[in-house]
């Protein structure tokens, strides 16, 4: 696999297929449907990368506003996906509209329907030991070629060792089920070492595809909902996250929207 020299020392090569960009509380977002997501994400395939791919939900887009270095890693992403209604919701008000969400979930999925059509080799990496091993069954049952697949608890000293094995591999796309941020501060610290094209931070995904978590139903998922669902499922984890950070994202959007007003009475 070919690989194209990167922008800087820290962060993946840029945009290569994706094309325009909107602006949602001052990070970059692709207006994409999720069919047009996974063209643009076979193009970064076709490319040769190496391409890091992030979703920014409510939760992201605070922490990001908080870590300067967070915020850099999806400004050099290239491919940046809407996964949260909010964020979509968002957009609208700010005048960056986003045709759908495109959840991390359904995008990896979509990405192993294409997978199997396109013969590209993949990586699992994350989640539980179990969870992954049974991600990968599952993943093969569809028709996707695993190269590989490894669970997500590793230390500082055992890195490299991971490193190693993903490029040894030698995948066309990874995908990493870690949480944020560690998971994009990998991917933009080593994605010139793990040798594959595509890079995609999915989160809790291996949980879901291998039943140890639930989707919330559709109707939640159309209301902008879904963290009420995953806060029934973990509040312990979850309440401190969703009590404080839907509040900071909701008053940082309306920070947003006064500049944009102010802006417009500006220019009259």
């Amino acid at each position: 696999m070919q690989t194209t020299s990167s922008r800087n020392g820290n962060a993946p090569a840029g945009p290569a297929g994706p094309g325009r960009q909107v602006t949602v509380c001052g990070l970059p977002v692709h207006p994409l449907t999720l069919e047009e997501s996974v063209a643009a994400a076979e193009a970064l395939i076709a490319d040769g990368g190496p391409h890091q791919h992030v979703v920014l939900n409510a939760a992201k887009i605070v922490q990001a506003h908080d870590d300067p270095e967070l915020a850099r890693i999806i400004r050099s992403c290239s491919l940046v996906n809407a996964d949260g209604q909010s964020v979509v919701w968002a957009g609208r008000l700010l005048e960056s509209p986003l045709p759908e969400r495109v959840a991390g979930i359904d995008f990896m999925q979509a990405l192993w329907r294409s997978a199997a059509r396109n013969a590209y080799r993949v990586y699992l990496l994350g989640a539980e030991a179990k969870v992954v091993q049974e991600t990968a069954r599952i993943a093969a049952g569809q028709g996707v070629k695993v190269v590989g697949y490894r669970d997500g608890y590793w230390d500082d000293s055992a890195e490299a060792r991971v490193v190693a094995a993903v490029r040894e591999a030698r995948p066309d796309i990874l995908f990493l089920a870690v949480p944020s941020p560690r998971k994009e501060y990998f991917l933009a610290r080593r994605h010139k070492d793990l040798g594959c094209a595509l890079m995609v931070g999915v989160g809790g995904s291996f949980d879901v595809v291998a039943g140890l978590r639930s989707r919330a139903p559709r109707w939640m998922q159309r209301a902008g909902l879904e963290w009420l669902h995953r806060l029934a499922q973990e509040p312990r984890r979850m309440f401190l996250r969703y009590a404080v950070g839907n509040t900071r994202f909701v008053a940082l959007t309306a920070s947003y929207w006064a500049r944009l007003l102010t802006g417009r009475r500006g220019d009259a």
